[in-house]
């Protein structure tokens, strides 16, 4: 008896709004709340409008440092005459799904920025129907998506646009090779990343870095928050030696509780890294001191491998490096520089010894 109630509140519910135009989400029935425009005889024209957002399909591409804008544009369909007032909301989708971040909000010519991005952005309403979103001074913590939402007090629709970097996708765990493999979990994963100039990697960045040959047979924290790994040459300690290539996944772990190693992302760095010459060879802390000297800081490995990728740093001398590592970039390799394949060389974390330094220094 129940269910034949409720299939018949809904099969009245079903005549009740037959014949009303749905748009969007919203019934405009002017006809029953009596806002409908009149002729004089009896005939009630309808005005129920509908609000597209438009947006790039194709992600937008840029550097960190640079100043992009992420296109939005709206449009009512029939063409209003008369326009309505405008609230525009873009907000920042997080990796793992959770609550999105505000980034901006604007009605009329008055706007209001939040968290990290105040001061940095700001809307390009050039056109009479546009919202787009000017990021200046992009930072590697911007890429991703972003939602931007219009509304207008009847509706709201909304689009995506995603912002990446071009960058490169090192194994950079400064924690896992100076005191073994596995030591990190999530959190720390994360300020590992940080503390080399880099962000923790996302699947896509670690996906397209395999693409690109990266093999790694240690698994490392994503920002999803799964754990995962890049194979290139399977064999059996390296996820099995009958399975194809392809990325290795432990799934999602205990964020506090569970310790692997990371991977990490860098994109172009604002400045130069270049290899200090000196008439000695140096020990860790008279590297950083000669950095100093010079005018600049000794070199991270996110800076690094950033300007072994973007700008073909290629040197054949071992150096130190901020986090107590000694490596060196090749991007032409050549006969007594290591393999034959372009990278950076590592050499571990010597408690002992005297090297050289790769140092930073900002344009």
């Amino acid at each position: 008896m129940l269910l034949l109630s409720l299939v018949v509140i809904l099969l009245q519910l079903g005549r009740g709004c037959c014949g009303l135009p749905f748009y969007n989400g919203f019934y405009y029935d002017h006809v029953m709340n009596d806002k409908g425009n009149g002729n004089g005889n009896g005939e009630v024209h309808f005005n129920g409008v509908k609000l597209v957002v438009e947006t790039p399909e194709d992600a937008i591409f840029t550097y960190r440092g640079a100043n992009i804008t992420l296109p939005c544009h709206y449009r009512y369909e029939p063409k209003l005459e008369t326009p309505r007032k405008i609230r525009i909301k873009w907000s920042k989708l997080r990796e793992d799904n959770t609550k999105e971040r505000d980034v901006l909000v604007a009605i009329g010519p008055k706007h209001r920025s939040f968290g990290e991005f105040r001061g940095r952005v700001h809307l390009r309403q050039q056109g009479e129907q546009e919202a787009s979103l000017v990021i200046s001074d992009l930072r590697l913590q911007d890429y991703g998506k972003y939602r931007c939402e219009v509304i207008d007090g009847l509706e709201d629709e909304s689009g995506i646009v995603e912002l990446e970097l071009r960058g490169e996708c090192p194994v950079s765990s400064p924690v896992q090779w100076s005191h073994g493999r596995y030591r990190l979990n999530f959190h720390e994963a994360k300020k590992a990343c940080e503390d080399q100039d880099s962000v923790i990697a996302s699947f896509e960045q670690l996906f397209k870095a395999w693409e690109e040959g990266l093999h790694w047979c240690n698994a490392g924290w994503l920002l999803d928050g799964t754990v995962q790994y890049p194979i290139t040459l399977p064999r059996d300690p390296c996820g099995g030696k009958r399975v194809a290539p392809g990325i290795r996944s432990y799934g999602e772990r205990h964020k506090n509780l569970h310790y692997f190693d990371v991977f990490c992302f860098s994109s172009a760095p604002k400045g130069k890294v270049y290899y200090l010459v000196h008439p000695e060879k140096l020990t860790l802390e008279e590297a950083k001191q000669a950095c100093q000297d010079d005018g600049a800081e000794i070199a991270k490995v996110g800076q690094l491998y950033a300007a072994w990728k973007f700008f073909s740093l290629d040197r054949c001398d071992a150096g130190w490096l901020a986090d107590g590592s000694i490596r060196y970039p090749i991007a032409f390799p050549r006969p007594n520089c290591g393999p034959p394949e372009p990278g950076v060389r590592s050499f571990g974390f010597p408690d002992k010894g005297k090297f050289g330094v790769y140092c930073y220094k900002l344009s």
